[in-house]
């Protein structure tokens, strides 16, 4: 067989998320928005002598450290697509990154946590107007931000060789989600959500005089921000470990092609990027057909991006030959 031959059986392996130029742009635009904000930050608590902002403007560079961990993932991904040695593409580098920032999210979550409860042992002051004005601003920046990253699921995908289909409109689920965008996602809501609280416990902390809300407030915040982390670990913890993403999808697939006397003896699915799905089956059959009738048949199954179909021909039918 000539090489020509061999070339047109070739398939690619490019399974990034179809928003995945959008969002790795917004990141970048987000990114800037959060640079710009720190500095602010960190020059007016210097100018004002406010140890709140000085703190909040770094806390506000660790998650500018972390989105650019997701701007940089997007980036890789996108320039190594198609490289050989990523042997089922770059799509769940987005796993790894967002897997990565979540772990940024508990640290920050814990130091949040105990920051706090030093100061509610010993409060210190606050200069209310100057920290609530740009507390103010910095919620809006955070708004901004939410809004960029919001629509960050992948509800498409881009068809190949080995299963092509249509969207399905249910298609809004964790096969598509984008991990990596979602903890850049979440880290710019725990910013708004800092915000929040810190707005809310200077407030009471400026007309009130109860100190004691702003420590509060934090503990509520690093337990919610907690929580986020918990839940973004545990998705791009499982697509990193090839976990069945979709029990229906697999029981579709063995019902779909278990027909007629065959059996599927061994089948794995498995998550590779944004709304790609890979499948590896094993048929054992008394009348084996051809690969290509049995993925002619799993052509209107969702997310299935790349087949693999490998038959067997039953041991009783052989010795019955």
């Amino acid at each position: 067989m000539h090489s020509d031959s061999v070339e047109s059986w070739r398939h690619g392996h490019v399974f990034l998320g179809a928003h995945h130029a959008r969002n790795e742009r917004r990141t970048w635009i987000v990114i800037g928005l959060t640079a710009v904000m720190m500095v602010g930050e960190i020059v007016a608590g210097v100018a004002f002598g406010s140890m709140a902002l000085l703190a909040d403007g770094f806390h506000m560079a660790t998650h500018a450290g972390a989105l650019t961990i997701t701007a940089a993932a997007y980036l890789y991904a996108r320039r190594h697509a198609h490289d050989a040695r990523f042997t089922f593409g770059t799509g769940k580098l987005g796993e790894l990154a967002g897997y990565s920032s979540a772990v940024i999210l508990a640290v920050i979550a814990l130091a949040i946590g105990f920051e706090s409860v030093v100061r509610l042992t010993a409060p210190i002051s606050i200069r209310f107007d100057e920290a609530i004005a740009v507390a103010v601003l910095g919620l809006i920046v955070n708004l901004v931000s939410a809004w960029l990253l919001h629509d960050g699921g992948d509800h498409g995908h881009q068809h190949h060789d080995h299963a092509q289909h249509d969207e399905h409109p249910h298609a809004h689920g964790h096969r598509h989600q984008d991990h990596n965008l979602r903890s850049a996602y979440f880290h710019v809501l725990t910013d708004a959500l800092t915000s929040v609280l810190a707005i809310a416990a200077l407030l009471a902390g400026r007309f009130y005089g109860w100190l004691w809300m702003d420590p509060l407030m934090g503990i509520v915040g690093g337990i919610v921000i907690a929580r986020w982390s918990w839940g973004l670990l545990r998705g791009a913890g499982a697509v990193l470990l090839d976990t069945l993403p979709d029990p229906a999808l697999s029981e579709k697939i063995r019902h779909t092609l278990e027909r007629n006397g065959d059996r599927v003896s061994d089948l794995h699915l498995w998550r590779i990027g944004p709304g790609h799905m890979a499948l590896i089956v094993s048929i054992v059959s008394d009348r084996p057909q051809a690969p290509d009738l049995y993925k002619a048949k799993l052509q209107d199954l969702p997310w299935l991006s790349h087949v693999t179909v490998e038959i067997h021909r039953c041991e009783h039918a052989r010795q019955a030959a």
